[in-house]
């Protein structure tokens, strides 16, 4: 098996990023047409520099609104409007589901794609995959796309003006990063490009885990006040690159394996993505038997930013056993990422695991 390292062709962050949009793609040989795929805050807060930065670069655009949902519904809408538009790149802005669906449709297009999050909510900007959902917001497929973006433009003076439950929700997904590369390398498992993991994606996953327990909470405390700071911008790229490139290029493992299964649960779907990651964090934890010490760390990080810990935090606070079997049978589907892990894996053993997670989440909490 060859080792595959996967990672956007540039990667620019910092403060008034979005200035420097035109002159990045000219750089790129990206004349136009571009086809902006918006989420509303996205076109509401960048709409202005999009004019003064492509106008200034002599680049065409268009800007179609996005439902906010990868489904196929909409991935056939953006397909429809690019190819009516003769668009020769298509551009992502806004969150996880608004650049996954960019991403899907410049890849069925031949076309280059360019991700600008407006939230640091998950690792989806710097990945060659999209998550596809359902209409009704269940998790579908992963689709695996040629290319990583051309170029991830992350700007910072954006970033802070979300609200800061997404820049938590992006600690969440960056948790899983270290602990579900740690477990694909030992397993020696291929990672989301098909091949082995290298060193360098192992020690960037590393760096992630160590970057959020160093900067999360006070880069939470900044995002609160809409500032940006040195650590804002080390948790910032964290959960956008590091975690990106940990995971795609060392793999998943049962956290998102578990997040898929908690999207079988409607009560569950108004919680965000990195939120149910943190919770299956815990829960590879305990299958994996980690050591109490490593959990209570975890526990204790997740408490501090306002991670979910307990089934009740994600809306199922009174869930029967036939919703919890649900969530375990559907975390252990044939092909969920949850059979990486090092041993076999079965439903009942993961109700198990989700359940002991609960309890010891209601115990810190305590």
């Amino acid at each position: 098996m060859l080792s595959v390292f996967s990672s956007p062709g540039h990667y620019v962050q910092g403060r008034d990023a979005t200035a420097a949009l035109g002159s990045e793609l000219t750089r790129l040989g990206i004349d136009g047409p571009v086809l902006i795929v918006a989420g509303g805050s996205a076109r509401r807060l960048l709409n202005d520099s999009w004019e003064r930065s492509l106008t200034d670069a002599k680049i065409a655009y268009s800007v179609h609104d996005s439902s906010g949902e990868c489904s196929r519904a909409e991935l056939a809408r953006i397909t429809a409007v690019a190819q009516d538009t003769g668009s020769r790149a298509l551009l992502g802005a806004g969150g996880g589901k608004v650049l996954d669906s960019a991403r899907a449709v410049a890849d069925d297009l031949g076309l280059p794609m360019i991700s600008c999050p407006t939230t640091a909510s998950s690792d989806a900007p710097c990945s060659a995959l999209s998550v596809i959902y359902t209409d009704t917001g269940e998790f579908e497929a992963y689709q695996l796309v040629r290319r990583n973006p051309a170029l991830v433009l992350v700007d910072t003076s954006v970033i802070v003006r979300a609200p800061a439950r997404l820049l938590a929700a992006g600690m969440g997904d960056a948790l899983a990063t270290w602990f579900e590369a740690r477990t694909c390398t030992s397993a020696r498992v291929r990672n989301m490009r098909g091949g082995a993991s290298t060193r360098s994606a192992t020690a960037l996953a590393q760096l992630c885990y160590d970057t959020l327990l160093s900067d999360g909470p006070q880069a939470l405390a900044a995002v609160r006040e809409q500032a940006v700071t040195p650590a804002l911008e080390r948790i910032v790229e964290a959960n956008t690159l590091l975690s990106g490139l940990g995971f795609e290029s060392s793999g998943l493992a049962a956290a998102h394996a578990v997040h898929n299964g908690l999207t079988a649960a409607p009560a569950t779907h108004s919680y965000l993505h990195g939120e149910k990651v943190a919770f299956g964090v815990l829960t590879q934890l305990v299958l994996e038997g980690a050591a109490a010490d490593e959990i209570d760390t975890v526990l204790n990080f997740c408490a501090e930013v306002g991670l979910p810990t307990t089934l009740a935090a994600l809306g199922l606070a009174d869930a029967d056993s036939d919703t919890l079997s649900a969530v375990a049978t559907r975390a252990t589907a044939p092909g969920e990422t949850i059979h990486n892990e090092p041993f076999t894996v079965d439903a009942a053993m993961t109700l198990d695991a989700l359940r002991t997670a609960d309890a010891l989440g209601r115990r810190g909490r305590a």
